[in-house]
């Protein structure tokens, strides 16, 4: 399991492309039948994804958890970005079609992944985060989850937001999560960008066609850097970076925190003319 560790924003004024991508971006996510994994220092989130095609894959214990199990201490949010797939946990199976989210709680000793079809496979990504009680597992399809619309065609940035792990949603112990579908002829998330220096947050993009990409801006507003993210990219952003981006068509991201709260509305705005 990849480890990326806690970089300072002063020494992230310096970090050129190769090692920027190294330290913040996670690619090469998906692979069929296997969970790939990257641990990070940020609020000691765990980022992945699972990919079952033609067989049963499981969430694995990994040895630097020092756990029984991987969630014995620990809760997960799933969200489906392709086919139709199963997610048994501890028995209980859930049915994921795109799109829809399963939270579950700390405390479940077994969960495997499974294909509908294995010629329209699912692609499970994976947010986990430390968790001190146990709550309910719960599936929450696209159909139920809070929806709002910001942004305009104007600027280039309507988008549908919808909310799945948060406080008026699924309940958790830290874990917010969510997604983000931008329209036809709108490029622009997150903009005008924010940071919350309470929690961190994790990106992964899909639904960017083959061809195209998202430049995921992060960094200080008046330091500025750019990654340039493939479909299924993920990008881990520090408390003091601000994270934005904007794509040569229109796409999708998630987006899940872990932190000090579960309130979707803690940030701290940044004026566009702030942004150097």
């Amino acid at each position: 399991m990849k480890v990326l560790h806690s970089v300072h924003p002063d020494d992230f004024k310096s970090y050129q492309t190769e090692k920027i991508r190294d330290r913040f971006l996670l690619d090469n996510l998906v692979t069929p039948n296997q969970v790939n994994c990257a641990y990070t220092h940020y609020d000691r989130m765990i980022i992945g994804v699972a990919h079952p095609v033609t067989e049963t894959i499981a969430l694995e214990n990994y040895t630097n958890l020092k756990a029984e199990y991987f969630l014995e201490r620990r809760e997960i949010g799933i969200i489906n970005v392709a086919g139709d797939g199963e997610v048994n946990a501890d028995g209980t199976i859930y049915q994921l079609k795109k799109l829809d989210c399963l939270y579950i709680g700390k405390g479940t000793k077994q969960v495997t992944f499974i294909a509908k079809d294995a010629a329209n496979p699912p692609v499970f990504y994976l947010l986990s985060s430390p968790a001190h009680q146990t709550w309910p597992t719960r599936l929450m399809t696209i159909e139920e989850a809070e929806k709002f619309s910001a942004g305009s065609e104007s600027t280039a940035n309507r988008r549908t937001i919808n909310k799945y792990i948060h406080t008026g949603g699924i309940q958790s112990c830290q874990l917010v999560m969510g997604l983000t579908i931008l329209h036809e002829g709108s490029v622009w998330n997150t903009m005008p960008p924010h940071v919350h220096d309470r929690r961190m947050e994790a990106y992964f993009y899909f639904d960017i066609p083959k061809g195209q990409r998202v430049f995921h801006y992060m960094g200080e507003a008046t330091e500025t850097r750019h990654i340039l993210i493939d479909n299924y990219g993920a990008v881990a952003s520090p408390p003091w970076s601000m994270h934005s981006g904007s794509g040569t068509c229109n796409y999708s991201f998630i987006w899940g925190m872990a932190g000090e709260n579960l309130d979707y509305t803690d940030m701290d705005a940044i004026g566009i003319e702030e942004i150097r």
